[in-house]
């Protein structure tokens, strides 16, 4: 008898659960200050150090091990899209927010692929930017289902034979279970969502994506969607 699907927890709904470690990086002071503010107040986060810097932020990663780095995309020296490609190789990376005024262009894009979990835009509204650095903590990624289909719908650069070939191979590894899967977590759904359309609970799903990051060598759920759209399966719906 499949379980009913049950609503992720979060440390918020956790008193007991340990803080969201956190770690800013923006080389503008005012925008650090900002978030500082906006997020300093929720009693489920912590922010452990400050970045001007992308190439300040693999020693922190080392010294302060946060859990989630909110990151501006842009930045004159190390830019948060190479940071975000060298936390890829770290033994243990965070997961990574990227800060942006674009909804959807290349270095975005990039940035997703190169392992970030999701991305908010600097005038998103304070409660928003809070639940985003919530979700990507509990494992969801910070995009909406809208905005999953909006960036694989306009995934920029050459060579898109190219990914095709190598996504669908990568996916060739996956069993129809675990393809389902994939396929759903490209279209944007849910934990809850995949359950209740696939007849499975939630941490039966939560184990299936698991483990289609381990055997494709995956960071993240953004890096799922972006397979299988890059595999054409997204085409078919």
């Amino acid at each position: 008898m499949t379980e009913p699907a049950r609503p992720a927890t979060t440390r918020e709904d956790d008193p007991a659960s340990p803080p969201v470690r956190l770690l800013l990086v923006d080389d503008d002071p005012l925008v650090r200050a900002g978030l500082r503010l906006m997020l300093g107040g929720a009693p489920d986060l912590e922010i452990v150090a400050e970045a001007s810097d992308g190439g300040e932020v693999l020693p922190l990663v080392d010294r302060y091990a946060p859990d989630v780095v909110l990151m501006d995309i842009r930045m004159p020296t190390v830019d948060g899209l190479a940071a975000a490609e060298e936390l890829r190789r770290h033994p243990h990376p965070p997961q990574v927010i990227v800060l942006t005024t674009f909804h959807a262009d290349e270095q975005v894009l990039r940035a997703l692929r190169a392992g970030a979990a999701g991305f908010v835009l600097k005038d998103t509204p304070p409660a928003e930017i809070v639940a985003a650095v919530r979700q990507v903590a509990a494992g969801e990624p910070a995009l909406s289902p809208a905005v999953v289909r909006q960036l694989v719908s306009h995934v920029a650069g050459s060579g898109a034979d190219g990914r095709r070939a190598r996504a669908r191979a990568l996916l060739g590894q996956l069993n129809d279970r675990e393809r389902e899967v994939a396929v759903a977590v490209g279209q944007g759904r849910a934990n809850a969502e995949i359950g209740a359309a696939l007849f499975m609970s939630v941490a039966t799903v939560k184990t299936h994506v698991s483990r289609i990051l381990a055997k494709l060598d995956l960071s993240n759920r953004v890096q799922i969607a972006l397979l299988a759209h890059d595999a054409g399966l997204l085409d078919r719906e």
